[in-house]
């Protein structure tokens, strides 16, 4: 159902991911260009994945189990976009310029968080209704 905690968390996610990386750079090259998530086309595609998969788990309100697992692989999707961009910030680091690192690496965080918020609702709205069931 729409009003359940998980679903605000999964919207949460849905903006957070579909949104917010295009609106903050995830970092700034040696001459101090900003880049954006729609610079890098693997980057953007990530997120839009990420944002799709956040959307159908709100849709899949009726089958518990598979939304539990729809929000597992978006955190694994998520965990190798945040690896991609630990290995990105090594790289930028080793440079003789200095670049600066943008908030915008700090949104798989934001995304997985949300996310184990969401499977932790999940979890235990599908427990409720297994302890109903054991009562009849």
């Amino acid at each position: 159902m729409i009003q359940r905690i998980q679903t605000v968390y999964l919207l949460i996610v849905v903006l957070v991911a579909g949104v917010l990386p295009f609106w903050v750079n995830l970092w700034s090259d040696a001459e101090g260009n900003e880049i954006f998530a729609s610079n890098e086309i693997f980057i953007s595609l990530t997120f839009y994945i990420s944002s799709l998969l956040a959307l159908i788990a709100i849709v899949m309100f009726k089958n518990r189990k598979n939304q539990f697992v729809m929000n597992r692989l978006n955190m694994i999707l998520n965990l190798f976009l945040l690896g991609f961009f630990v290995y990105r910030s090594l790289n930028l680091s080793g440079e003789i310029s200095v670049s600066e690192k943008g908030i915008g690496m700090l949104i798989p965080i934001i995304s997985i968080v949300f996310l184990v918020l969401a499977n932790r609702a999940i979890k235990k709205d599908e427990d409720l209704v297994k302890s109903v069931d054991r009562l009849r």
